[in-house]
């Protein structure tokens, strides 16, 4: 047999195969989406909505590559929504959520609170029930949600690690200084610790006072709550911390759960409050089948800024298993926002630690851009809003957070690390030869030097001077007021609104209720909140041939994600075409001569 025989058939086989594994994952994704709807409204009387809250939610934009393989893709948002929905649905009758050592964040943690206390507010029951509140571990957090309930119910074989909040800081100057790697860089200002990573043994005096504030404050927030909510004194509730963590049998004599029991007591005990036999439903079930509030009226849009700020796309990585807040993204975003003539107002949703001082810029502009076209800007923030997660932030109409939201941080680092020295002890030399004086700039091999210094500080001063010019602008601050609460320093959202930095304390409802007010939207007329850009299907996250344009980025539509599908496998029929092999006709494929053996 020729080899031209064997390799026509061979690419045969391998594009029957191919199809036929295509037809069975689109039979397979017709069907899944056929099952959903047939059961979008089978929502019993009676029901009682059950909540996982002993895993980290998501805060952004979904992977749909991840739902498609069966991972958990719930968010902060659904819970939000399915809860408002559920309060309003005379169907559903209570709540039981699984609660435990949460890694939520604090701010996630009081977002996810106000919900369930909004629920119970509208005459449902909430019940948590814990395995154990950390085991060996502290559970500060997962205690603190679980006080948002009606009862609390632990099993007899579990604790609560309730031990109070510590802050560790790692610094690596000494296994530095081993390596013989030296950091060179600098910052702006005094608060701005982030490299004192690479160049402190220990805290700072300012490091050390801005983290123990932070701490302070999510501490007061957390004993408040307990505090309220159990009905003790915020004393009593120091006291009991501080003798911490308490096995079952302690914390149901200090009065901090209600009961001892595993899952089928909690059972019991919801059939004995309701008198009929227990009917769950998880509550994303519920939200794919009530559906979400806010689907239909006067239009508000959603724009999602999760994770670091980059230079470039943004939204889920699925190879790093999280979001990036990227320019282009949400700068497409706020742009098909604004183009959008049915659009009143934009809700941006912002949970970023900062990064790129350009990109945060890029973002800003778009937000003073959408406030310029009649469009009011809402910022509801999440874990953390610090650097350029509140660069971007900064010149929105309103910006709320929640009391723990990490906030500020108003500064800016840079610099590098010079490697030399390892690569010395390592037996690596180096030469060069260069063009420019500066050509060394950005080498690890070099310390900077004066004149290299002089440029680097050049940068940190007009980047910082036109942060503060951005925050005071934005916030009706005078430069004054802005470098007082600036230098680098966080502050939590509780701290941040009485200095200015934000106006009001809550979370996406919140946020939704301001945007509604910003817009003259009356307060009992319907509305549809749309994200931008328009989430991604399955079949486009694994067919996606991109937009043609930056100003297409945001705004392409299912059908022109299909045809550009289309297109796609045209331009590879007709490249293998112009090769000589047909694809039409594949029994009898056609490739030109191969000279082999030479």
């Amino acid at each position: 047999m020729s080899v031209s025989s064997t390799l026509r058939r061979w690419i045969s086989r391998l594009v029957t195969i191919v199809g036929a594994i295509t037809c069975v994952f689109f039979v397979f994704v017709l069907l899944v989406s056929a099952v959903r709807c047939s059961t979008r409204d089978r929502v019993p009387k009676g029901v009682v909505l059950e909540l996982r809250l002993d895993r980290e939610l998501a805060d952004g934009p979904r992977d749909p590559l991840g739902e498609l393989l069966g991972r958990s893709e719930t968010t902060i948002r659904d819970v939000v929504e399915a809860l408002e929905r559920a309060a309003a649905d005379d169907r559903v009758v209570g709540l039981v959520a699984h609660v435990g050592a949460t890694e939520q964040g604090v701010a996630r943690v009081q977002e996810l609170r106000d919900a369930i206390i909004g629920f119970r507010e509208r005459g449902k029951f909430a019940i948590a029930f814990a395995e154990t509140f950390g085991e060996l571990e502290p559970s500060n957090q997962g205690y603190d949600l679980a006080t948002a309930f009606d009862e609390i119910w632990l099993q007899p074989s579990g604790g609560i690690g309730l031990t109070g909040l510590v802050s560790t800081a790692t610094f690596v100057t000494g296994t530095l200084e081993k390596l013989d790697v030296e950091p060179n860089g600098d910052h702006r200002r005094e608060y701005k610790n982030a490299f004192n990573m690479f160049t402190e043994r220990r805290f700072t005096e300012a490091h050390r006072e801005a983290v123990q504030s932070v701490l302070d404050d999510m501490f007061g927030q957390l004993v408040g709550h307990i505090a309220e909510r159990r009905g003790k004194s915020p004393d009593e509730v120091r006291s009991i911390i501080d003798e911490g963590p308490h096995l079952a049998a302690e914390a149901l004599e200090l009065g901090l759960v209600d009961a001892l029991g595993y899952r089928d007591d909690v059972l019991k005990a919801i059939e004995k409050r309701t008198g009929a036999e227990v009917r769950l439903l998880y509550l994303e079930r519920y939200l794919e089948r009530a559906g979400r509030p806010h689907t239909k009226g006067r239009k508000i849009a959603l724009v999602q800024g999760i994770g670091p700020v980059v230079r470039g796309d943004g939204g889920f990585d699925a190879l790093r298993g999280e979001s990036q807040l990227g320019s282009d993204t949400v700068a497409g975003a706020f742009r098909a926002a604004i183009e959008d003539d049915d659009v009143e107002a934009i809700v941006f949703r912002v949970d970023s630690p900062g990064g790129s001082a350009v990109a945060s810029d890029t973002i800003w502009h778009e937000v003073v851009r959408a406030k310029e076209a009649g469009k009011p800007v809402i910022v509801s923030m999440g874990n953390v809003a610090g650097s350029g997660g509140y660069y971007v932030a900064c010149a929105a109409n309103k910006i709320v957070a929640q009391p723990g939201t990490i906030t500020g941080s108003i500064g800016v680092l840079g610099g590098k690390p010079v490697t030399r020295g390892l690569w010395n002890r390592l037996g690596v030399t180096f030469d060069e030869v260069k063009t420019s004086k500066n050509a060394t700039f950005y080498s690890g091999l070099h310390r900077y030097d004066e004149g290299e210094w002089e440029r680097l500080q050049a940068w940190l001063d007009r980047v910082y001077v036109q942060f503060k010019e951005r925050v005071a602008q934005g916030r009706g601050m005078t430069a004054e007021q802005v470098e007082a609460v600036a230098k680098g320093r966080i502050w939590s959202g509780e701290r941040a609104k009485a200095l200015g930095l934000v106006d009001e304390l809550g979370g996406y409802t919140t946020a939704i209720r301001l945007a509604r007010e910003a817009a003259a939207i009356p307060g009992d007329a319907k509305i549809e909140l749309v994200v931008f850009p328009r989430p991604k299907g399955v079949l486009e996250a694994l067919f996606d041939a991109g937009p043609d344009s930056s100003e297409d980025f945001a705004v392409a539509d299912v059908g022109s994600r299909v045809s550009a599908t289309v297109a796609r496998w045209h331009d590879i029929v007709r490249t293998l075409e112009s090769m000589g092999v047909s694809l039409t006709e594949p029994e009898t494929l056609s490739m030109p001569p191969v000279a082999v053996g030479k």
